[in-house]
Formats: C-alpha cells, sequence, structure tokens
C-alpha cells in the first residue's frame, strides 16, 4: 500500500534517487538531507503508514530492530559518541512529513545538535492525576 503523492513512498520505492545506506524487501535507509549532523539517516518503510498509530506492530517492530542495527554501524563508521532515534508522530511532536520514519542522528562530542528538553518537575498532585487518568 503506497501513496501517490507522499514523497518518502517515492524515495522508499526507488521512483526518486536518494543516497541509500540500506536496502531490503520491506525498508530503505537513506541520508538525510537537511542532517542534524554528519550521517544523519532515515529509515522509510516501502509501503505508507502516515505514523506510529497506523503502522502494523510487526512493521515497527522490524523497524525499531534496523534502527539498532544501523545504529550499531554508525558508532563504527563514524566513531560517533551516541545516537539518538527519534520518531515523531503528529504535528506537535514535530512531524513534517506524514509517513511514518524513524530518524538515526549520530552525536558528537559538542556538536550542538537538538533533541533536549528543559526538565519539568512532576508535582505530587499531578502524579496522582496521571495515574487515575491511567487506570
Amino acid at each position: 500500500m503506497r501513496d501517490d503523492n507522499c514523497i518518502f513512498c517515492k524515495i522508499a520505492n526507488g521512483e526518486i534517487p536518494s543516497a541509500t545506506l540500506y536496502e531490503d524487501e520491506d525498508f530503505r535507509v537513506i541520508l538525510d538531507l537537511g542532517p542534524a549532523t554528519k550521517g544523519h539517516a532515515l529509515i522509510l518503510p516501502k509501503n505508507h503508514f502516515a505514523n506510529l498509530f497506523e503502522i502494523p506492530e510487526d512493521m515497527d517492530a522490524k523497524a525499531f530492530i534496523l534502527a539498532k542495527k544501523i545504529a550499531k554501524k554508525m558508532k563504527d563508521v563514524f566513531g560517533c559518541d551516541g545516537v539518538n532515534i527519534v520518531q515523531n508522530n503528529g504535528v506537535a511532536a514535530g512531524q513534517t512529513v506524514f509517513h511514518f520514519h524513524i530518524h538515526l542522528i549520530p552525536r558528537y562530542e559538542g556538536d550542538h545538535a537538538g533533541v533536549t528538553w528543559k526538565p519539568g518537575t512532576l508535582t505530587d498532585e499531578e502524579r496522582e492525576e496521571i495515574l487515575q487518568k491511567w487506570k
């Protein structure tokens, strides 16, 4: 299942050229054209799913297993100090292309790439409210 209007569908299926790092029957891993750091890559499923809530569990499991494999290779190839594995869902979470994808961002000491937030405080009242709603 593909979306003819989706740029990531076209890239994942080879209709638009990309710098491909890995490919199998379900996924293509490409270099991001707007990298946060050297080696920033995207894991794209070849089938179209808008986000984590739409992708079948067996496919998201495969995607995250692949993320681990590619992240390990990034450490070997780039000598990076760490790797962020980021997956955004919805505009409020920073998703800009509505085709499930995973960012693999090699991190280097002092690189100043983001993916941080200012920690807040979990109050007793908020904790209890959340736990009650969660039940």
